[in-house]
């Protein structure tokens, strides 16, 4: 007579989540299909053995279930059985350091998050809440060891789960390479006998239900005496978010990551506040007046060879601009110095960077107007990206005129460099639709001021004109271009010149710190001299890179470096 074949071992499923996650309701999902066994938290009794944590099933859950955890994994978790897959719902706080690393290495895994929001006004109906029994921050290390053992779990949101549960569903047995059941969706109410031994304390409200339902419109009221758990939990949760895949069941319209002009740009560190954060996480409180009114100033600064061009200059006007404002509490000159360096060096940008320096008028106590709600100082955002000049200097680029005047002194000076640009914003726009690469703006006598990004010269007979800066931004690479152009034994004048001058200009340019200096070689339809770079353009344009080239504040660096 044969001997009897050994059970094979199934494939197992480990599905890590937080308490009050959807765990046992995915569990009943699971359930329904026709080729799987499922196992409720098989390390529970392992996890109150070593944490001695209390549970007021403790003592009966230990005398009915294996303490030995690695006993259980080896046996139980990956021990043979009748069915081609073996589901594990397991929680993320039970994953103790005791167990032996087959738990990780062996079987596929996914994880099951949700929002502390959405668990926290459920969650003391048994246990107290604390960090420790949420065990969302050990969700983050489960799923960063995956990723270091070269298997990045999938990660699915309960709520995602609950609006759309055949998507995500289908999804997930997808990335996990198995058929999706239609089954299961539906489920009969009532206990199981898969059930763990803690299931009349926690599982009342899934055992009335037949499947997932749709979320509360409305959340609950938050318990506040939660608030500091919140805070500490939802950065967890929000890292673990950004790695959800994208599906139909998603709260919000998804649409692709759009492609960065730079993509090296993508990982980022930025200054904010007082301190150094990845490019996601740089935020700053709804409650800052830039997001309140658009009440900032802010400057452009360029990077050339491991020096800070015009950073004086800049930062002057900074300070004027904030005085003007009359901004409390303003950083010393050197503290921004340093935030600029020391933002410099962590993103090793010194050669072809650009810097959007921004000081806010700071956080407020309440939403409003006043400056008086302003108390706790001001923000200062450093904004370092890899980005070398943003027009075509080369060839040139087209203008248009917009029907956006320029604001006048009357309303707001552009003397001040404040973040409140609606008005550029709005000449940029009509740019966009006429496909030009920005608009000519002009002031309210009808005069050309500037273009909503950049001030403008031109050259008639060999001779240099500009605007007056009554209407237009002072701009530092204006004053650094009007040097150069006398330094260049060329003519300037500065006086009021109408539209119909830059038509029938000979050559036209723009200058900025992001643009550098840029021809322009179309305005509305007319091309200007012959449509092509004249030679006094590109005079000013070599002046102007020999220039960069030797001047500039030296970025510090360490001395091994």
């Amino acid at each position: 007579m044969a001997a009897a074949q050994p059970e094979p071992e199934p494939g197992v499923i480990h599905a890590w989540s937080a308490p009050r996650s959807l765990s046992t309701s995915l569990m009943y999902s699971f359930a329904q299909r026709d080729d799987m066994e499922v196992l409720d938290e098989p390390l529970y009794a392992n996890f109150l053995r070593v944490t001695d944590v209390d549970r007021p099933y403790r003592q009966e859950l230990l005398s009915k279930m294996d303490p030995d955890g690695n006993k259980v994994i080896s046996e139980v978790i990956f021990g043979p059985g009748k069915t081609k897959f073996r589901y594990c719902k397991h929680i993320s706080k039970q994953r103790l350091p005791n167990l032996s690393s087959d738990l990780m290495k062996k079987g596929k895994h996914f994880i099951l998050i949700r929002s502390p929001l959405n668990i926290l006004p459920s969650f003391g109906k048994v246990v107290p809440p604390s960090f420790f029994e949420l065990g969302i921050a050990e969700l983050v290390s489960i799923y960063s060891e995956l990723c270091e053992l070269g298997s990045p779990p999938p990660v699915i949101d309960a709520d995602d789960l609950l609006r759309d549960p055949e998507v995500v569903l289908g999804g997930l047995c997808e990335a996990l390479r198995i058929p999706f059941q239609p089954q299961m969706l539906k489920w009969e109410a009532g206990p199981k006998d898969f059930d763990g031994i803690w299931a009349p304390w926690w599982y009342r409200s899934v055992h009335k239900s037949t499947g997932f339902s749709m979320p509360r419109h409305y959340p609950l009221t938050f318990p506040f005496a939660f608030y500091d758990l919140l805070e500490q939990s939802l950065p967890f949760y929000n890292m673990l978010k950004r790695q959800v895949s994208k599906t139909a069941g998603s709260l919000q319209p998804t649409l692709p990551d759009p492609p960065l002009p730079v993509p090296e740009n993508k990982k980022i560190l930025v200054w904010v506040g007082d301190e150094l954060l990845p490019r996601d996480s740089a935020k700053v409180s709804v409650f800052d007046s830039v997001v309140q009114g658009g009440d900032a100033v802010w400057e452009g600064l360029r990077i050339y060879d491991g020096k800070v061009f015009k950073l004086d200059e800049h930062l002057d006007r900074l300070f004027d601009s904030a005085k003007a404002m009359a901004f409390s509490n303003v950083p010393s000159r050197d503290w921004i110095k340093d935030a600029i360096f020391r933002t410099l060096n962590a993103n090793g940008m010194f050669n072809n960077a650009h810097i959007r320096l921004t000081l806010t008028r700071g956080k407020k106590v309440t939403s409003g107007m006043s400056p008086a709600f302003n108390l706790y100082g001001c923000t200062l955002i450093v904004l370092a990206e890899w980005k070398p000049p943003v027009y075509d200097n080369s060839h040139g680029i087209k203008l248009v005129t917009a029907t956006t005047r320029r604001n006048s002194p009357n309303s707001i000076d552009s003397k001040i460099h404040h973040n409140n640009l609606i008005n550029n914003i709005l000449a940029k726009i009509e740019g966009n639709l006429a496909q030009a690469e920005d608009a000519i703006m002009l002031d309210k006598d009808g005069f050309v001021s500037e273009t909503n990004a950049t001030n403008i010269f031109m050259v008639k007979k060999g001779i240099v004109l500009t605007p007056h800066a009554e209407y237009c931004l002072p701009g530092i690479t204006r004053a650094t271009v009007m040097d150069l152009v006398v330094k260049e034994s060329l003519v300037l004048h500065e006086r009021r010149i109408s539209l119909s001058e830059f038509h029938a200009a000979d050559e036209v340019w723009t200058t900025g710190t992001m643009g550098e200096i840029t021809p322009v070689v179309m305005i509305d339809g007319r091309e200007i001299g012959d449509g092509k770079i004249g030679p006094v353009t590109r005079q000013i344009q070599n002046a102007y890179k020999v220039l960069t080239a030797g001047s500039g504040v030296p970025i510090p660096r360490n001395a091994e470096e």
